[in-house]
């Protein structure tokens, strides 16, 4: 049996558990979707400090993180999902989608959903 791939994401960032929620319900994520302030990061391969930064996919031993992660959980939804996420895995759409993953991650607390705490480091909140 193939293990499940894990999500990992900011849990307390409200427009990060808004995000995961959406994808949960309108896209049907096929991973274990976990916080990182409940995951054994170690165990899956990455740090902390990466998990503060980014949202994480991690599958088959390998991590992938910001807009990559995003493209493997499209890929993994399934049609019609599957579609753009191949294309968010290719240049010039990688590099585009990594450039817009960063701007909202720079600014997720003032998207909907954010708090001012989304701001702050992890180890401030």
């Amino acid at each position: 049996m193939r293990e499940q791939p894990v999500l990992v994401f900011d849990g307390d960032c409200g427009f990060c558990t808004t995000s995961v929620r959406f994808a949960e319900r309108r896209i049907g994520v096929r991973a274990r979707v976990t916080p990182w302030q409940f995951a054994d990061l170690a165990a899956l391969g990455t740090t902390r400090e990466r998990a503060e930064r980014e949202v994480l996919w991690v599958e088959r031993g390998r991590v992938y993180g910001g807009a990559q992660a995003v493209a493997r959980l499209l890929v993994a939804a399934g049609p019609p999902w599957s579609l753009p996420g191949l294309a968010l895995r290719v240049p010039p759409f990688r590099w585009a989608a990594q450039g817009l993953y960063r701007l909202v991650a720079m600014n997720r607390h003032r998207l909907p959903g954010g708090t001012p705490a989304c701001a702050l480091p992890a180890g401030r909140r």
